[in-house]
């Protein structure tokens, strides 16, 4: 029997609601949400060590994308498997207020550095599209370092700064959380203090984080398009719009679901259409990303055909 925190009482944990229904629904979600994170886990790792092992994909591009897929692995993970548990067992459903901001943290973080990284390989467009001749001195690979550094870093500090004044709130009760995971808008809903200006700063937080990364993806698309439009040939327009349309999905998906769920007045609130939207990113977006850059780029197509032909030969040497 889930028991709420009574008003008054420091919360020590929180209920996640998950998604509400009988058993069968329960077990059907979870299978598919199994299925879809064991792909996911697989397609971002088999990527990642890909890139690795792979000289000729050792580019700033693909140096970016191979950060990318890192990422999505550690973001998968640190929600997915707390809401397969929840779906499994009501029991798994409880998590600690440590854990909850510690969820939090990671999950702001990992959002925040992928803003970052998506902003850090539209400019990568940009400069080999715009600036072609450049391009090797520009992207140099201490300056693709330095970039990919710079994203992990800025995520992460920043993060710590927001999840810091959200865990300073006073949370005494209820403690039922109208989500699958520790998220900003319902640990702000269930805080007691007066949220008026805890609101304004998540908003405006949220904006700051999101739109810098975003106006950078922006004016580098701005110029990207303005330089296509100029190309003299179609076939030059064809292959310039090729090398950046993967990003540019994967860019529109992600930034699509977060500002609408961290960018928005909260008169235009709903819990349960939150929930499915944040499946979108947190499930849906990880999944397809993998997908949307392999089936678009004939190197990584290439890279992965040598590759699983190396480890066809491997075996078969081995046996």
């Amino acid at each position: 029997m889930q028991r709420e925190a009574h008003s008054g009482e420091q919360v020590t944990e929180f209920i996640l609601v998950g998604f509400p229904g009988p058993a069968g629904f329960h077990a059907g979600l979870l299978a598919l949400f199994s299925l879809a994170y064991a792909l996911t886990v697989t397609e971002n790792a088999l990527i990642v060590a890909v890139i690795r092992v792979s000289p000729a994909l050792h580019k700033p591009m693909y140096v970016f994308l191979g950060h990318l897929s890192f990422l999505e692995l550690w973001y998968v993970s640190v929600t997915e498997p707390k809401m397969l548990l929840g779906l499994a067992a009501p029991r798994f459903r409880r998590i600690s207020f440590a854990g909850c901001m510690a969820q939090l943290y990671f999950f702001l973080a990992l959002a925040c550095t992928e803003c970052a990284l998506l902003g850090v390989m539209a400019y990568d467009r940009y400069v080999a599209i715009c600036r072609p001749l450049r391009y090797p001195v520009v992207m140099s690979g201490r300056l693709c370092r330095l970039l990919a550094a710079g994203s992990w870093l800025s995520g992460f500090s920043v993060s710590l700064g927001k999840v810091f004044f959200i865990s300073r709130l006073g949370y005494c009760g209820p403690n039922v959380m109208n989500h699958f995971f520790c998220d900003v808008s319902p640990l702000l809903n269930l805080a007691c203090s007066d949220m008026s200006r805890a609101e304004l700063v998540d908003f405006l937080l949220a904006l700051l984080v999101l739109l810098g990364p975003l106006l950078l993806t922006v004016l580098s698309y701005g110029a990207i398009v303005s330089a296509v439009l100029r190309a003299r040939s179609a076939a030059g327009r064809r292959k310039a719009f090729s090398t950046c349309a993967a990003h540019l999905a994967v860019v529109l998906v992600f930034y699509s679901a977060s500002l609408f769920i961290y960018a928005r007045p909260r008169a235009i609130y709903s819990f349960d259409f939150n929930k499915l939207v944040s499946v979108v990113y947190t499930v849906l977006t990880p999944l397809l990303n993998p997908i949307i850059y392999c089936l678009r780029n004939r190197e990584v197509k290439d890279a992965l055909r040598k590759a699983a032909g190396r480890a066809a030969w491997a075996l078969g040497a081995r046996s």
